[in-house]
């Protein structure tokens, strides 16, 4: 079993916020596979189950906020026995240009609050696919404002081809 775990914050305030590109690449890949997403209140998440190349994999939205990412992920890890290297954490990243992805087997969060959360609950040996979301707004707002801040028009209009960038790394690191 493989676990994809997107980072983001739960609630319609937070749709297309810079810090839910995470829920948003699980929501395509889920789309994409024909899975539909459960609400898993016991470990509160929404869990979307599907197989590829023949193995179970679950994609994962905590719905904990996003600074508590690392506390659902440790549970459901636990409870499927799943090892740190059947996983991968997808999250955004204000230090990369916007729709950078950038791939790393391991390290510390790298002042991304919900990695930060994962590597203290985890380990900083979890893989990690970062969406890079920096852009000159970032200067205008500060930080903490510009990752609660939602995606401009252009920059969604680029996620037809962003996504299936960040789907290719996960699937080649899983």
């Amino acid at each position: 079993m493989k676990l994809v775990v997107g980072l983001g914050n739960p609630g319609a305030d937070y749709l297309w916020t810079r810090h839910n590109l995470g829920f948003i690449a699980l929501d395509f890949w889920a789309i994409t596979l024909d899975a539909k997403w459960a609400d898993r209140p016991k470990w509160q998440s929404v869990v979307a189950e599907a197989h590829v190349g023949g193995e179970k994999l679950l994609l994962i939205k905590p719905q904990a906020f996003y600074n508590k990412s690392g506390e659902v992920l440790q549970q459901i890890a636990a409870f499927y026995k799943v090892a740190k290297s059947d996983i991968v954490v997808v999250c955004d990243d204000f230090d990369l240009p916007y729709g950078q992805v950038r791939y790393r087997a391991s390290g510390s969060g790298g002042g991304n609050n919900g990695l930060s959360s994962v590597v203290a609950h985890m380990g900083e040996d979890i893989k990690r696919v970062r969406i890079g979301t920096d852009s000159a707004l970032r200067q205008q707002m500060g930080d903490a404002d510009f990752v609660l801040s939602r995606l401009t028009d252009a920059e969604k209009a680029e996620l037809p081809a962003l996504l299936p960038q960040v789907i290719e790394k996960i699937t080649e690191n899983l």
